[in-house]
């Protein structure tokens, strides 16, 4: 079959829905499920709030699916509940990439998922991007290589962001070069022109996602983070990258407006280990912009210094300090659908 010409909106653009998985294994999250139960909660609720898109939740089971209207009782009529099983909640990663043709049709483009290189593969989440492409009733093509949904930020006008560290590591597509992986972007998403950062924080064992690294939040401008504290472990990674950041054009020949955030500095788990916090890793609604926050001295000034980035939303801080320790936040866990006009 011949595939059309597609590009992928960017995120800014209106969506009809987000697609979402409730937490629920005990044996990955431990003492941590509760709390993220609650953070996830916090995340649907600011999601829905004015008006804001509907959720298409995804839940194991009956039981699951109790537990989740409970917790989700305050906005129960925004909530479509789906019976589907899943490892775990990253859904940016392991559900379709909605894209658009040349005539504004929706498509999935359902990619293939290895558990971010092998390091954490659960059952039925190399399924995840079928099932819900078939959900969504929407035409779904199947590309034959691996691509998560964090590791690829668009600005809807053909240009991608992307790293070396993922998109080129022998643990996801052994067999292609950076020259292929761009051909395979343009085939699959419409990217134009892809521009590439080497490297992400410390102990991300997504290898260097962009979304903890640089956002898109306009045509021309993107947002990355910097240290304000001299003990921040990241702190020469986010000069490399801003540095990076200001030497590039997009695919229409602009020079990228680089704007930057405070860094949440070191946010450790139990044991002392540090995490790959991120206030980049945000979810831009259509009404709202949900930025995780840590517990840190910079969650203030971090979503002080977004909200001007997004007039005509709200920017919130909402915790995902428990959600972190499954190694992501608030992007990590959501995929948009856009709206067809």
């Amino acid at each position: 079959m011949t595939r059309p010409v597609v590009h992928q909106p960017a995120e800014w653009e209106h969506h009809s829905a987000c697609w979402l998985a409730w937490p629920s294994q005990q044996h990955l999250w431990q003492e941590n499920l509760g709390p993220a139960q609650a953070e996830f909660t916090a995340l649907c609720l600011a999601i829905t709030e004015n008006g804001g898109e509907s959720l298409d939740l995804l839940v194991a089971d009956e039981a699951i699916e109790a537990e989740a209207t409970k917790a989700l009782s305050a906005i129960i009529g925004q909530v479509r509940f789906h019976r589907v099983p899943v490892g775990d909640i990253w859904l940016r990663d392991t559900a379709p990439i909605f894209v658009k043709d040349g005539t504004g049709a929706l498509r999935a483009a359902c990619f293939r998922f290895n558990g971010w290189g092998g390091k954490y593969v659960l059952p039925d989440d190399d399924q995840v991007a079928q099932r819900v492409a078939t959900l969504s009733q929407v035409p779904w093509f199947d590309h034959p290589w691996i691509l998560e949904g964090g590791s690829v930020e668009g600005d809807g006008e053909g240009t991608l962001l992307t790293t070396r560290q993922c998109l080129l590591n022998p643990n996801r597509n052994p067999g292609m070069d950076q020259a292929e992986i761009e051909a395979a972007l343009r085939e699959g998403l419409g990217a134009e022109k892809v521009l590439w950062l080497d490297e992400g924080l410390i102990n991300d064992h997504t290898d260097g996602h962009i979304d903890t690294l640089a956002r898109f939040v306009a045509p021309g401008v993107v947002v990355c983070m910097e240290a304000r504290d001299a003990s921040d472990p990241n702190a020469a990674i986010l000069e490399r990258l801003a540095a990076a950041l200001t030497a590039f054009t997009d695919a229409r020949g602009r020079r990228l407006q680089v704007v930057r955030i405070p860094s949440p500095g070191v946010v450790e788990n139990a044991e002392g280990e540090l995490l790959p916090a991120s206030f980049v890793n945000f979810y831009l609604g259509n009404r709202s912009v949900v930025v995780p926050i840590y517990g840190t001295p910079f969650d203030a000034a971090a979503v002080a210094a977004l909200a001007p980035l997004f007039p005509g939303r709200r920017v919130v801080g909402r915790s995902a300090r428990a959600i972190l320790s499954g190694g992501g936040a608030f992007h990590c866990i959501t995929q948009q659908q856009p709206e067809v006009l």
